[in-house]
């Protein structure tokens, strides 16, 4: 009479259980960069829920935010005359006075900040005056322009190009100044003229320079037209947070303040991806 032995699994065997799927592209992405600031604003959110929620509370919950200003939440293209109009035409108006702004601030601060660092005198002479003037508090040109433009919106969009073009000018030259000495070279043998000098060497070179600046300066854009709107008035997101303001809508201010980082949040994330694209793939942060 013969028995026969089961036998157990050898261990090759065991190792080759199936392993578990590993996580689709899309999935692996939302938890490594959506999940932490979207649970960090989840508790932040319930913190000032339960911190604003009680009677006595000087400022409204995010509840009664969103219920206040339920109506300009979905219908932000209302028009009803005047400075009566939704909150995308606010945003839309303020941006329109940003990208006169800030566009003039572009190409003057590119021009001078390839001028001080390629010349070593023009450096010497303009550097201290530059140092000086970005100082300034934007609002401070405010009188001054409106003085000299005796108009309200040329001379907003003059506190944006003051503004915006010192870290343009500054990183700029800084990207000009650190070309390595051999792409230099190679265009002296080429023989560059000026216009390909620009475009084939100094442009891709400093490009991560420049467009640190870029984003720093369209920040600065978007900080100032909001201040700047607060006092000359007309259609404009810094003007409806005033006019909030004065009418006690504190909701309608907090609404304004969300729309208001979403909107800077945008214009960085585009200046952003253009200089990546401009630099080939060099991260411009």
């Amino acid at each position: 009479m013969t028995t026969q032995s089961t036998s157990s699994p050898t261990p090759a065997l065991a190792r080759r259980a199936p392993r578990p799927a590993p996580l689709g592209p899309v999935l692996r992405y939302g938890l490594h960069h959506l999940a932490p600031p979207l649970v960090l604003l989840a508790g932040l959110l319930l913190l000032w829920e339960l911190l604003c929620s009680g009677s006595n509370a000087a400022l409204p919950a995010p509840s009664q935010v969103l219920s206040d200003t339920w109506e300009l939440i979905t219908d932000p293209f209302y028009n009803n005359g005047g400075n009566d109009v939704g909150m995308a035409w606010q945003i839309l108006a303020s941006l329109e006075r940003v990208a006169y702004g800030y566009s003039l601030a572009v190409v003057a601060g590119v021009g001078l900040g390839v001028l001080v660092g390629q010349s070593t005198w023009a450096m010497r002479g303009l550097d201290p005056i530059f140092q000086v003037l970005r100082t300034v508090p934007p609002l401070a040109w405010l009188p001054i322009s409106l003085a000299g433009f005796q108009d309200s919106s040329p001379s907003a969009i003059f506190v944006i190009f003051i503004t915006s073009i010192w870290p343009i000018i500054i990183n700029t030259s800084v990207g000009v100044r650190n070309i390595p000495e051999d792409y230099r070279n190679v265009a002296r043998v080429l023989r560059l003229n000026g216009l390909e000098y620009f475009t084939r060497i100094m442009l891709p070179a400093a490009a991560p320079y420049i467009f640190s600046g870029l984003r720093i300066g369209v920040g600065l854009s978007w900080l100032a037209i909001v201040a700047a709107e607060m006092l000359i008035g007309g259609v404009g997101i810094g003007f409806f947070i005033w006019d909030a303001w004065n009418a006690s809508l504190i909701s309608d201010i907090v609404l304004a303040l969300i729309y208001v980082g979403l909107v800077g949040f945008i214009l960085d994330r585009i200046v952003a991806v253009f200089g990546q694209w401009i630099s080939r793939g060099t991260s411009a942060a």
